[in-house]
């Protein structure tokens, strides 16, 4: 069974920055790609970040471009987030997910399994 759990979470002002970390147990985290999402009160879960399973490929959503980073550290079953220059329009709950094996689509159904999430706030 895979879970993910994610942590890093926090109210910040606007231009901080901010690490989210998910961590995953189980077994061959280093043959899945994984991938950050986030879901604003109000909105629909958009995709933020995906990263391959070595590391070498790695997506990004437009709105998020130039001030997020996406990495992972295979050793520590961990993928992380580095986010700067946080505006109050990044405010949302951010999940991690594990993406299908040889589905590289950047849309939910992408995606198996999820975390809890980590609430993120932006002040102004």
């Amino acid at each position: 069974q895979v879970q993910l759990v994610e942590s890093g979470g926090r109210l910040v002002q606007a231009g901080d920055s901010l690490r989210l970390s998910c961590a995953a147990s189980g077994r061959a985290f280093s043959n899945y790609a994984m991938g950050w999402f986030r879901q604003g009160p109000g909105k629909e879960r958009e995709f933020v970040a995906r990263i391959s399973s070595g590391g070498a490929s790695i997506y990004y959503a437009d709105s998020i471009k130039g001030r997020f980073a996406i990495s992972r550290d295979n050793a520590k079953n961990t993928v992380y987030l580095q986010m700067n220059s946080l505006k109050p329009a990044d405010t949302a709950v951010y999940y991690c997910a594990r993406a299908i094996t040889g589905y590289i689509a950047l849309t939910r159904d992408a995606f198996d399994y999820w975390g809890q999430g980590t609430q993120v706030t932006v002040s102004s």
